[in-house]
């Protein structure tokens, strides 16, 4: 097992494991109790009553965040025609057709977020298993292959992000920075919470939001309320 550093054990005592803490207690503690010197990201981690391994209680999805990600999102997009010049003025980081695919095929991947217009589909097919593995496959489900390649890309620059049930019916997304004000990672918080309460699958039975828990890149979980997360999405 590894050993826990001091800093590390010393968050984890200001934290009551067997309490559930609201959403805004949860939010204060997580930042009180980050010590990293760096910007954390703030996460949550949602347990759900479903299982994966049926294709019906597969949850994945893509939101864009309120307030954002604070984070600096690198863009590609495989594209043609117009909508080469609609993807550049929207802020793509990367533009391009079939010269993107092959400096892929060789290794390239420096980018967050590929967005492909329909019609480039076919192409990505020989880099597919490069692409796959890493979570950067366009996916139509996730608004990532689209006609508006200019939406798309003022969407991911903003902060949307992508949700997926792991193994054991877990969810982890990110819902902003600690530098982000209370008010601001409520915000986000909520939209994400909504988005997954909507998403219950109907063959899913008994409770559906198991855990919710919040924590920082480096700080301990906190265990938040689901049953005032659930109330939230109502």
């Amino acid at each position: 097992m590894k050993k826990q550093s001091k800093k590390f054990t010393e968050a984890l005592a200001k934290v009551d494991t067997t309490k559930l803490y609201s959403i805004d207690e949860a939010i204060k503690l997580a930042k009180e109790v980050s010590y990293a010197k760096f910007d954390e990201t703030v996460d949550l981690a949602f347990r759900l009553g479903v299982d994966p391994r049926h294709a019906d209680q597969m949850i994945r999805g893509a939101i864009a965040l309120p307030a954002g990600t604070g984070k600096e999102v690198r863009v590609l997009v495989i594209t043609s025609g117009e909508n080469i010049k609609k993807a550049e003025e929207a802020g793509a980081d990367y533009v391009g057709s079939d010269e993107l695919v092959t400096k892929i095929a060789g290794g390239w991947l420096e980018f967050d977020r590929m967005i492909a217009s329909p019609d480039m589909m076919g192409k990505l097919g020989r880099i597919g298993r490069i692409l796959g593995p890493r979570g950067l496959m366009p996916n139509p489900k996730l608004g990532t292959v689209t006609t508006d390649v200019a939406k798309a890309v003022t969407e991911q620059k903003a902060g949307k992000v992508e949700y997926r049930t792991e193994k054991n019916g877990i969810i982890h997304v990110p819902v902003g920075k600690k530098s982000f004000d209370d008010a601001k990672l409520r915000q986000n918080i909520n939209a994400i919470i909504t988005a997954i309460v909507k998403a219950k699958p109907a063959s899913s039975k008994g409770t559906y939001m198991r855990s919710l828990t919040i924590s920082t890149t480096m700080g301990p979980g906190i265990k938040m309320d689901t049953l005032e997360a659930t109330t939230v999405a109502n």
